[in-house]
Order: C-alpha cells, then sequence, then structure tokens
C-alpha cells in the first residue's frame, strides 16, 4: 500500500513540472525558438517564403470593379429600332422645387387645450341636473345643474346687509363709519366672485334683495360632455369635478413616425388625414409637436397633428390615415425610374446621343413623389434613360464580358472587315495603315446597296470603344471619328487611336435620321498600352 502511494505522489509531481513546463514554453515562445538547432528553423523559414501564401498581403484589397459582386459596365451603342423594340425612354435631370411625404397612421384624441372642467369652490347639495347625459353638446353659460350650499346662503345675506348698512351709514358724520360700512360690501363682493358666482347671479341679488337658495351652475364653455360626475341630492366639496365639457372645434391627431424619418419633420409642418367613412375627402392640419422620447418597441416617436373640425366629422378614438409633407427646396432630381439598384450601386445610363448610352455610378438621396434627389455624379442638363434599365444593363455586362477576353492576333481588324451585311446595305471598312496604331489614322468606309450600287449622302460614323481595366487603373475609352463623303459610296476621315491593345470598332450608317447599316467589328491597334 506504501508503495502505491509513493508511486501516486511522484507521478503527480511529474505531470505538475510537465505542465508547468509547457505552460512557460507557451508564454515565453522565444525560449523554445534559442533551443531549437538552426537547421529546423532554416527548413522552416524556407518553406514558408516558397509558399504562394506567405507572397501574398493579408490585408490586400481588391481592385475596384473586381470584387465578384459588382460586374464591371460599358457604354452601350444602339441603334434606333432597337432602342424602339425594348423601350428606351430617356429623361432630363434638372433642378425643381421638390417634396417628399411620410405616410402612417395615428387616432383622433381631444385639444387638451380647449378642455374644460365644472367644479364649485364651495361645498353643497346638488339639487337639480339639466345635463344628465355623457356626449351631450352644451353651449358656453347653459345652465348645467343647481346647487344649495348654506355657506353661499350665509354669503349673500352678509351682501344684502352690507348694501343696507352702506345706504344707511352713507351720510353719517362720525369719520370711518361710511368707509367702513362700504368696505364690508366690497369684501362680501368680492368673496362671491371668488367663488366664480356668475355675474348675472350677483346682480339679480342685488336688484331683487332677496337670497335665492339654489344657485344655478353654468358651462365654462361650448362642446360636448365627456365626463359627468353629478347626481341630484349629491353632497359635493370644493374642488370636487363634475363636468368635463370638450371643445371637438380643433381635435389632435397622434401618429406615429419612425426613427429614420425623423429628422424630415419639424413643427409647423403641414399635413393632412383621411378617413374611411368620409371617401374622397381631406382634413389639413399641422405638425404642432413631437414627442422628445421613442417607443422602445416600435422605435416610433409621437407627432401631435391639429386638424380643424368645425363639423365635428371627426369623432375621439377615430382611426385615420396621416400623410406628412416634408419640403425639400429646390434640388437636382431625376425620375425614380431613371435609377438602376445593382447590388450595392445606384447606377444611371446617361444619353450621349446617336445611340451611345454611358453607364456611370451615382448617390442618390430622398424620394420625392415620382422623383429621387441626386447627390453626386450627376449634373443639371444631361439626359438619362428613365426606362428599360435592366436592359441596358445587361448590355453592358455583356459587352464588359466580351471586351475582357483575350485580344485577337494582329491583323484581325483587316480580316474581320468584310463581315457579311446588315440589311440591304453592305459596309466595307478599312484603314490606313491596315492595321490601326497608337495615334492618328485613317479610316475609309464603303457603302454599297443591294443591288450594288453605291449608297451617298449618308453619315457615317465610326466608333472605337476600350472596356476599363481596373487592374490597370484605366478607365473606359472612347473614341469617334466622323468620316467625310468621297464620291462612289466611299466614305473617309482621320481618327485618333488613344492606345495600343484591343478594340470594339462600331460603324454606323444613317441618312435623313434613319440607320440604313451598323458594323461591329474587335480590332487590334499597335503601339503599345498607355
Amino acid at each position: 500500500m506504501q508503495r502505491y502511494r509513493t508511486a501516486f505522489f511522484v507521478l503527480l509531481g511529474f505531470t505538475i513540472l510537465m505542465a508547468g513546463a509547457l505552460m512557460f514554453l507557451w508564454l515565453n515562445p522565444e525560449a523554445l525558438r534559442a533551443r531549437m538547432p538552426s537547421a529546423v528553423l532554416n527548413r522552416a523559414s524556407s518553406k514558408a517564403a516558397s509558399s504562394p501564401v506567405a507572397d501574398m498581403p493579408s490585408t490586400q484589397p481588391p481592385p475596384s470593379g473586381a470584387s465578384g459582386t459588382e460586374p464591371n459596365l460599358v457604354p452601350v451603342t444602339l441603334t434606333p429600332q432597337r432602342m424602339q423594340s425594348i423601350g428606351v425612354k430617356t429623361g432630363l435631370v434638372e433642378y425643381k422645387v421638390v417634396h417628399d411625404e411620410i405616410r402612417t397612421t395615428g387616432d383622433v384624441e381631444v385639444d387638451e387645450t380647449r378642455l374644460s372642467e365644472v367644479q364649485v369652490r364651495f361645498a353643497g347639495w346638488i339639487q337639480k341636473v339639466f345635463v344628465d347625459a355623457t356626449f351631450q353638446r352644451v353651449r358656453k353659460g347653459q345652465p348645467l345643474l343647481t346647487i344649495y350650499s348654506p355657506e353661499l346662503v350665509a354669503t349673500e345675506d352678509e351682501y344684502l346687509l352690507a348694501k343696507q348698512n352702506r345706504e344707511f351709514l352713507a351720510q353719517s358724520t362720525v369719520p370711518g363709519v361710511a368707509s367702513g360700512a362700504s368696505n364690508l360690501l366690497s369684501s362680501a363682493t368680492e368673496r362671491l366672485k371668488q367663488w366664480m358666482i356668475p355675474d348675472r347671479e350677483i346682480e339679480e341679488l342685488e336688484q331683487t334683495g332677496k337670497v335665492k337658495r339654489e344657485l344655478e351652475i353654468d358651462s365654462p364653455a361650448s362642446g360636448l360632455i365627456t365626463e359627468r360626475v353629478a347626481l341630484p341630492n349629491m353632497y359635493v366639496q370644493p374642488g370636487t369635478k363634475l363636468y368635463s365639457v370638450a371643445d371637438l372645434s380643433t381635435v389632435w391627431v397622434y401618429a406615429q413616425v419612425s426613427q429614420n424619418d425623423l429628422g424630415r419633420v419639424k413643427v409647423g409642418d403641414s399635413a393632412e388625414i383621411t378617413v374611411d367613412s368620409y371617401l374622397g375627402r381631406t382634413f389639413p392640419g399641422r405638425i404642432s409637436f413631437i414627442w422628445p422620447q421613442l417607443d422602445q418597441t416600435t422605435r416610433t416617436a409621437k407627432v401631435r397633428l391639429e386638424i380643424p373640425n368645425p363639423e365635428l366629422k371627426l369623432s375621439l378614438g377615430m382611426f385615420v390615415n396621416v400623410k406628412l409633407a416634408v419640403p425639400l427646396g429646390r434640388q437636382l432630381a431625376i425620375p425614380m425610374s431613371g435609377v438602376f439598384q445593382s447590388g450595392t450601386r445606384q447606377i444611371a445610363f446617361l444619353d450621349r446621343g446617336s445611340g451611345y448610352f454611358e453607364p456611370r455610378e451615382i448617390e442618390i438621396g430622398a424620394r420625392a413623389d415620382d422623383d429621387v434627389v441626386v447627390t453626386k455624379g450627376l449634373k443639371a442638363g444631361e439626359r438619362i434613360v428613365t426606362s428599360a434599365n435592366f436592359l441596358m444593363d445587361s448590355e453592358s455586362q455583356l459587352q464588359a464580358a466580351m471586351g475582357s477576353f483575350a485580344p485577337p492576333p494582329p491583323g484581325a481588324g483587316a480580316a474581320s472587315a468584310m463581315n457579311a451585311p446588315q440589311g440591304q446595305v453592305t459596309i466595307e471598312y478599312s484603314s490606313n495603315p491596315a492595321t490601326p496604331r497608337k495615334g492618328s489614322n485613317t479610316f475609309r468606309v464603303k457603302l454599297t446597296g443591294a443591288d450594288g450600287g453605291a449608297i451617298t449622302g449618308a453619315q457615317v460614323t465610326v466608333t472605337f470603344f476600350m472596356a476599363a481595366m481596373p487592374a490597370m487603373s484605366m478607365a473606359a475609352m472612347r473614341n469617334v471619328a466622323t468620316l467625310g463623303e468621297k464620291g462612289g459610296g466611299i466614305y473617309e476621315g482621320p481618327g485618333q487611336v488613344q492606345t495600343g491593345g484591343n478594340w470594339q470598332v462600331t460603324v454606323l450608317a444613317t441618312k435623313n435620321g434613319q440607320t440604313l447599316a451598323q458594323k461591329q467589328l474587335s480590332v487590334t491597334a499597335e503601339g503599345g498600352m498607355q
């Protein structure tokens, strides 16, 4: 038994020592490196150096436009017939006064500034109740109930007595007697007024000289009785609320506005509401207050609207539709249909004329009805495509993909110049030199009709286009050469080629605004890349 115990403690001590050594090496890797043979370290270093992963920076950003999630886009050239077939329409980029709107819902509530309560400032017993139903309409000054108060009756007696003493002692020659009687009368009158006794009751008391056992309590405002507590024979204390009177000629509407829209509304902005009960009718109003606290559950804030309600069409608790006007001022705006959402980018296709459309990345702001505010990428006076954007994007991606293929061997441009004719007109393209080069070149086009005759009086352009190459920090390039007529269906003119490499060439022949023929070919220019 003793031997087993000794072996156990020896093994335990060895385990603790090993754990301590491993912990030391884990916390001090340099100590381990110092004890390793140099050959092992050199072998590991050479292996890491030969690894392709080691040559790659750990934080190298992807090149612009080559992230894989956003495809490259290049300009597109379309014939008038093609534009008509896919329904291309354009719109103008211009400054205009725009406004946005926020649609939400709300509930009709009473205007708290037009809410009155009926109370008494003395104790007594209610005798008669004239207004005995909730939501009964009353007018200002209308009797609501009568009340008997011994304290009030005693004060009226004091008033009459003070009035008699003032008249009796008015001719007294004793100093202070006449003024003292007048002060007693003023004190009794002031007490009645402090109790909110109507002036007509005081005048009647003074004219008749008789104390009224019951006093009428009038409505302080016109409106609806929203709360009633008064009952016959009920004893009331000073401050007891007997009625609540709400003036509904103006009501409040509490609308819920999302946290994202709070920065776009302010006090004083116009608003309007609609109710399903009154189809086709709107009730205008304005924002009078914005709650400084949000609902933690819905992330919305209350916005209070003041809505005139002279016909009392809007009832308390009614559910309404709310539209808040958000004026944006004079902004650069385009139709919303002119923005193509391409992943994380917004793209607009600029109309450069002659069927040439250029994609451009833009930034947009708030939406205003059918328009949207442009914050970056466009300027006033430009025209953009407002329909068929999806097809334009597809065509642009297709041409970008074609432009990314390896360029054909030298001389391919001359070999492909004799493509099959389009329509009834044949286009024969050539250049001088035969293989275009970087710099100035001469382009030559011959137009031949279906009968073999020369086509004269046409307008001919030759467009050279090279897609952008983000990996080489090169933007897209485009050059247009307009050829002059030389006779016999031959058109010739100079043109520039910015750089050597693979170009997409479009030859377009038009006459009287109509396209005669269009030819697209791939040409390799000499001279090296810029």
